[in-house]
């Protein structure tokens, strides 16, 4: 029965939970830190982790590292997340504009919503499967 829960579906949906929540976690962080000195705000790269979930890569070739001394790819860690070292928006360094990451985090709790809806329609026709004699 686990592998019916076990379905390319069901895996793109629950990455995409993973990648909201993180983005969550992002935002809440840039909103902390909106009085903060030099403090550059973050977002995550929802195209990115999405290609990874589907086992896609970009364009680009991957760089490999044999070293933790090479270099990485400039502004990306791991987890898909982009700091933006490119603007400061005011004379104390920091670049963050809480108008714009109260909008993200509205944007992203709409994005989190429909994928939760998903979710549970895929688990709604899953019990009428069962259910069905």
């Amino acid at each position: 029965m686990s592998d019916w829960l076990n379905t390319p579906v069901m895996s793109i949906l629950e990455k995409s939970l993973d990648a909201s929540s993180l983005r969550y976690k992002v935002l809440a962080n840039n909103v902390a830190n909106v009085d903060t000195p030099d403090f550059k705000r973050s977002d995550v790269d929802f195209d990115l982790l999405l290609g990874e979930a589907m086992g896609q890569t970009g364009e680009e070739l991957p760089l490999k590292v044999t070293s933790e001394r090479h270099l990485q790819k400039p502004g990306f860690n791991s987890s898909g997340v982009v700091q933006d070292q490119g603007t400061t928006y005011r004379n104390d360094g920091n670049n963050v504009d809480i108008d714009k990451e109260m909008v993200n985090v509205a944007e992203n709790g709409i994005y989190y919503n429909s994928v939760t809806r998903a979710i549970s329609a895929q688990l709604s026709h899953l019990r009428t499967v069962i259910t069905q004699k």
